[in-house]
């Protein structure tokens, strides 16, 4: 059976891939420095994380209301985000295309990364059908349409290499740091951190994971490694509602006015 984004996009566990969404998204200069100086995800993570899946269940699944809705919400957001260079900083744009294009490779990347983990792999038109559909989260936006890669082939070239182009400095490596040992939140949030940093830590890329100062060894490989498949053969088996809810909740919860 041929899947797309809205057959996939509602899974869950796509969920489990936030953490290295957000941290490849803030090894980009042009988008962790803007969230150092004008985000307020540290001091309200979830706030800002569920804006963040709001908007893309409301691209994928929502009405005309919806999408206008969330379109019109990130670009508030995004309308004080911006920094000429000078002699001291970077200067940065959230309505900048090449930085919104990243930020929307890194959710692509990360739920087919995350989805063939649990389901394993897409065949080709499946595999196709969802990266167009993913050119869509980003041109509801300011993405041109021909700035998203041609193809997956051009894509993958495209993500290899902007990866060897990310570098944590001062400014982006306080902001991960801060987003993995969170200063403040609800308890449950930071009871919840070591679980989150490990599953993360496994997922990110060794030179951005060493210069977080996570901790990874042969042994965290080997419990990631289990913790996956074990995943594999549960999560799948879970009933839709419960695999679906985050979706349906977030949706539910969205204001058209």
């Amino acid at each position: 059976m041929v899947r797309n984004l809205a057959d996939i996009g509602a899974e869950g566990v796509l969920l489990a891939g936030a953490g290295r969404a957000i941290l490849l998204q803030i090894a980009n200069p042009a988008v962790g420095h803007g969230v150092a100086e004008h985000s307020d995800f540290i001091a309200r993570p979830l706030d800002r994380f569920r804006a963040t899946v709001t908007y893309v269940y409301a691209v994928v699944y929502g009405t005309e209301a919806q999408v206008a809705a969330v379109r019109r919400s990130v670009n508030r957001a995004h309308s004080a985000v911006r920094r000429k260079p000078d002699a001291g900083s970077r200067g940065y744009s959230a309505f900048d295309a090449q930085a919104q294009l990243w930020v929307v490779a890194t959710l692509y990347d990360t739920a087919i990364t995350i989805y063939e983990k649990i389901y394993g792999p897409l065949d080709d038109e499946a595999a196709d059908l969802m990266y167009s559909d993913y050119a869509r989260i980003g041109t509801v936006l300011q993405v041109p349409a021909n700035l998203w890669p041609a193809d997956r082939a051009a894509f993958r070239t495209y993500w290899e290499t902007s990866l060897l182009t990310l570098e944590l400095d001062a400014v982006t490596a306080g902001v991960g740091r801060d987003l993995l040992y969170p200063p403040a939140g609800p308890l449950w949030l930071r009871m919840s951190m070591p679980l989150i940093r490990f599953i993360t830590a496994g997922q990110l890329p060794d030179h951005l994971r060493a210069g977080l100062g996570l901790p990874w060894s042969d042994r965290h490989r080997r419990l990631f490694d289990r913790a996956t498949r074990w995943s594999a053969l549960v999560y799948p088996r879970l009933p839709r509602p419960v695999r679906h809810f985050v979706k349906n909740y977030c949706l539910d919860r969205l204001r058209t006015s």
